[in-house]
């Protein structure tokens, strides 16, 4: 048996928003998108896959504040990989969260940033360490 994470399955409200909001982010961070349905998708990073598929009790957008996901933490590569990919968000539909505290908004030596969308899902950008 090998350890780690296989999959994690998002329900949203709508694959084809998910897809607009999700793809360039997946992209930026070197995930390759996979199979493809009506209502669903996946994106694949190694082992490991994202599937997003309509919910089939959808009662608007997901938050983040409740039970459940709060957020999903990436690898984002180098520092300057985490800067560019935070540069980027808003033109891509992510909102920089907790600005004020950027890069380090997860203590001293956590080099991060973390981003939200219109659909209220958060991720987190981490940089690798030195």
């Amino acid at each position: 048996m090998s350890a780690g994470l296989h999959h994690v399955e998002i329900w949203v409200a709508s694959a084809e928003r998910a897809a607009a909001e999700w793809s360039w982010l997946l992209e930026s961070l070197g995930w390759e998108r996979g199979d493809e349905w009506p209502g669903g998708f996946t994106w694949r990073a190694g082992g490991t896959y994202l599937t997003f598929t309509e919910a089939p009790r959808q009662q608007g957008d997901h938050d983040r504040r409740r039970e459940g996901l709060n957020h999903l933490a990436f690898h984002g590569g180098s520092p300057e990989d985490v800067d560019r990919i935070l540069s980027e968000a808003p033109a891509n539909g992510w909102t920089p969260l907790y600005q004020d505290r950027y890069p380090h908004a997860g203590g001293p030596d956590h080099y991060a940033g973390w981003i939200e969308n219109a659909s209220g899902f958060k991720a987190e950008i981490v940089a690798d360490r030195p």
